[in-house]
């Protein structure tokens, strides 16, 4: 579930860093360098890139700002192309087949076993179609956190690395104990150091 939907589960980072005074020609050119590329027409195994939250297949912003007051708004789109090891276990023992026919030898080498695996990997990956997975991300200048509406861990692990190759800047995902830092006024911060797990059974 992502950010136009009427529920979404997300998870909450604070922004550590300072971006450049001039913060939105700093954003306009880190999202350029680092928006989706298409893999559609060639055979890349996998394409990261940011698009519109309006639309997967915008990754100009042309329809739509990624601007919205004091927010910015955008979607993390990641393309893959995936060979199914069951596909590829019987393509490969297939071609291994046809070349002992082919040879007339009952057995091939190890090596020789290995590079039919890889080729035939590759003759796959070039028919596979690439299938995207789109993750809506709000960024608040207000008070410098992310909302990322996923809770997969591999999406949150993508989005930490990619938003600190985009802008320079690290995700820390916010824990019950770092919110608190946060929200307590100074003098009763100090207190959360003497906390101590509790098992409640």
């Amino acid at each position: 579930m992502g950010l136009l939907t009427n529920s979404a589960s997300f998870v909450r980072f604070n922004v550590e860093g300072e971006p450049p005074a001039d913060f939105w020609n700093f954003v306009a050119e880190r999202i350029a360098a680092h928006a989706f590329r298409d893999i559609d027409d060639n055979y890349d195994e996998r394409s990261v890139g940011w698009v519109s939250t309006l639309n997967m297949f915008d990754s100009e912003f042309a329809s739509s700002s990624y601007a919205a007051g004091d927010h910015v708004v955008l979607s993390l789109r990641i393309d893959e192309r995936k060979v199914p090891p069951a596909a590829l276990k019987k393509f490969a023992m297939k071609e291994e087949e046809r070349i002992k026919r082919e040879r007339q030898v009952p057995k091939l080498s190890r090596d020789h076993r290995s590079d039919i695996k890889e080729s035939v990997r590759l003759m796959l990956l070039k028919r596979a179609v690439p299938l995207p997975a789109v993750y809506d991300l709000v960024w608040s200048l207000a008070d410098n956190t992310v909302l990322f509406f996923s809770t997969s861990q591999k999406a949150i692990g993508e989005v930490e690395e990619f938003f600190k190759e985009s802008f320079d800047l690290h995700l820390i995902q916010q824990i019950p104990y770092l919110t608190a830092g946060h929200l307590l006024p100074p003098e009763l911060a100090d207190r959360l150091a003497d906390i101590t797990p509790e098992i409640l059974i």
